[in-house]
């Protein structure tokens, strides 16, 4: 079984929103290349994130069951949920004050270790209760003849042709002085 572990950083000084496109970058990734993704990521988070990936890499090193192959981690799955934010006051013309909101995340990364290719050999027979397919994966089922339907008829060459009559505008006619 594959082992899967996780590490979460909570109330980070970040907006969720802000995280979360950086996490985009790393998803599905395995745990070297999104660590050299978050090293030249140019956005302030990434040096959090990369922390939290860290720290998850160190726990599934920890986990009983673990092959000792660090290379085989990938991210899983990583995510930013929304902390508590704190609300602040700053001053604004006239006697008026403006409500600075000040956002904190929860950054969550989990890595899973890639399970090992099995072969398999060609000659053996498929899996019991598995049908051959019928078709090509990916290839599109055969088209259908188009047919024309039996009440409708075309419209004659002349008709078609002709060109459209103008209709007068019915526009207001001047009355006679009486």
């Amino acid at each position: 079984m594959a082992v899967q572990a996780h590490a979460t950083a909570k109330y980070v000084r970040t907006s969720a929103q802000k995280a979360g496109l950086v996490l985009d970058l790393i998803r599905g990734r395995d745990v070297n290349g999104a660590l050299a993704t978050l090293r030249f990521a140019r956005k302030g988070v990434a040096r959090d994130i990369e922390k939290v990936l860290r720290s998850a890499i160190a726990n599934a090193s920890q986990k009983d069951g673990f092959g000792g192959d660090v290379e085989r981690l990938f991210v899983n799955a990583c995510y930013a949920n929304q902390g508590p934010s704190q609300k602040r006051i700053r001053p604004a013309p006239m006697g008026r004050a403006f409500r600075v909101v000040k956002r904190t995340a929860h950054l969550t990364v989990q890595v899973t270790e890639r399970p090992t290719a099995v072969s398999v050999t060609p000659d053996a027979p498929p899996p019991a209760g598995v049908d051959a397919p019928k078709r090509p994966r990916g290839a599109k089922p055969k088209a259908k003849r188009k047919t024309v339907a039996a009440g409708r008829k075309k419209k004659p060459a002349a008709r078609a042709a002709a060109p459209k009559k103008k209709k007068k505008a019915a526009g207001r006619t001047k009355k006679a002085k009486a």
